[in-house]
């Protein structure tokens, strides 16, 4: 058995990883010591949170508050960091821990689960990662937990620094699950909550690259550092985009949602709603009241998702960035797109625009599973809000979640585990395990008529 696992490329061996976490913490969550006295929960929504927690999701099929005990509390804990940082950096902090040798199959499955296109650096990307969620995590806990202290949220320093502890884990690996019991909707006034919300999301799908290079510009000594195309793309993109969904969401909640609101009130709103639906799933404001262009406006911003390599899920940041400059340069009758003096290869803008198309295709597939399986039960924004939630692992609803059928919610755990491998990852079960195969057949090239 260990032969046959040793010979099986590294893109199965991932996806088996996160199948067996998976069922794993779904067996957890359906012991009795991980509920609460009374409560019951069945395999299907206990598989639906296993998933939703570590594919760092947020939907529920259940109230986490009102049926989870504190064990069950900590299994979610564990499910949020395994699929947060991956399980290669889990695995990589193992192997060093106990000073074992990170072999050459180890680093390839490093490098399919971070989305890495060469061997180099990993173990000290791995290590940075793990020392940056560690230090990162332990004060933002401690800066929560002595805020809702001194608010006199909890009248426990143990019991605020437990809840402070949960939400910083629960928003820096952008999994959107709560203990408040309406995400954040008693803090919708709180600027220091969301404001410090808002920093672990960011950084949590910015993609750890990002972080690295971030670190080495600023602490690394280098006097003449240039920062690579990837993260001087994720970073523009990103920007671009939370600009963008904050002034959408404005325009299209000003008189609504938003409206009764002080100025700078609406501001923060709009900001957090545009940041947490990128991949996060924490909410400020009540889904379920958004006008219907709000509710799209949203949809596409979960469906872009965060950037490789990160917290997020989506199609990422890159892949619609590459994508645009793509037509963009097609447009002025360019053949190859070009960004920051530097020309894209054919090859990342082939693959950009495959994930992109695969991405509209199971994001309408699952519309039409949702649609055919609750016949006249939801409109058709509700159903695409609720697959690009699980596609984008964001976790935002407009609370039809826990009334959906078996085949829905199957749909949707299918969605979010996809989201959260990534379509790299995805397409490399159907390949040899590098991803590439050179043909043994080279045919004669004919034009056709395109559009």
């Amino acid at each position: 058995m260990l032969i046959k696992l040793q010979k099986m490329p590294a893109s199965r061996l991932i996806v088996i990883a996160y199948f067996i976490g998976i069922f794993l913490i779904a067996i957890l969550l359906k012991l009795p010591i991980s509920l609460k006295a009374g409560a019951t929960i069945s395999f299907v929504d206990a598989l639906f949170t296993s998933a939703s927690a570590v594919s760092v999701t947020g939907l529920t099929t259940v109230s986490i508050t009102d049926t989870l005990s504190s064990f069950g509390i900590g299994v979610l804990i564990v499910a949020f960091q395994f699929g947060g940082i991956g399980v290669m950096t889990l695995g990589s902090f193992y192997w060093l821990l106990f000073g074992q040798e990170i072999g050459l199959l180890q680093r390839k499955m490093i490098m399919i689960d971070q989305n890495r296109n060469n061997l180099s650096g990993l173990v000290q990307l791995m290590q940075l990662v793990l020392a940056f969620t560690l230090i990162l995590e332990a004060i933002s806990t401690l800066a929560f937990g002595l805020y809702f202290y001194l608010t006199g949220e909890y009248g426990s320093i143990w019991s605020a620094l437990y809840h402070g502890m949960f939400h910083t884990i629960s928003a820096f690996t952008n999994a959107g699950f709560d203990l408040f019991g309406n995400s954040l909707l008693n803090y919708s006034n709180d600027y220091f909550v969301q404001a410090l919300t808002m920093f672990l999301i960011v950084l949590g799908g910015i993609g750890f690259p990002v972080l690295a290079e971030l670190r080495e510009y600023w602490w690394g000594g280098h006097k003449n550092f240039r920062f690579s195309l990837y993260t001087k793309l994720t970073l523009v993109t990103t920007s671009v985009l939370l600009l963008f969904g904050a002034i959408g969401f404005w325009l299209t909640e000003r008189t609504h949602a938003l409206a009764g609101m002080s100025w700078h009130g609406k501001i923060l709103t709009a900001l957090f709603t545009s940041v947490t639906s990128r991949s996060a799933g924490l909410t400020t404001i009540d889904i379920s009241t958004l006008t219907e262009a709000s509710l799209l406006l949203v949809s596409i911003l979960m469906f872009i998702g965060a950037s490789p390599s990160s917290m997020g899920g989506g199609v990422r940041t890159t892949t619609v960035a590459v994508v645009v400059l793509a037509l963009i340069a097609f447009s002025r009758g360019e053949k190859e797109p070009k960004v920051f003096g530097r020309t894209i290869s054919q090859e990342d803008s082939l693959k950009s625009f495959v994930f992109f198309l695969t991405g509209i295709a199971l994001l309408l597939g699952g519309i039409f599973i949702l649609l055919l399986a609750e016949p006249d039960r939801w409109g058709v924004s509700a159903i695409l809000f609720e697959v690009a939630s699980a596609f984008g692992t964001c976790g935002l609803s407009t609370g039809i979640t826990p009334d959906l059928g078996t085949v829905s919610k199957i749909s949707l755990i299918l969605l979010m585990f996809i989201g959260r491998i990534g379509l790299f990852l995805f397409y490399s079960l159907f390949t040899n395990g590098n991803g590439k195969k050179k043909p043994l057949i080279r045919y004669p090239e004919e034009k056709l008529i395109i559009g």
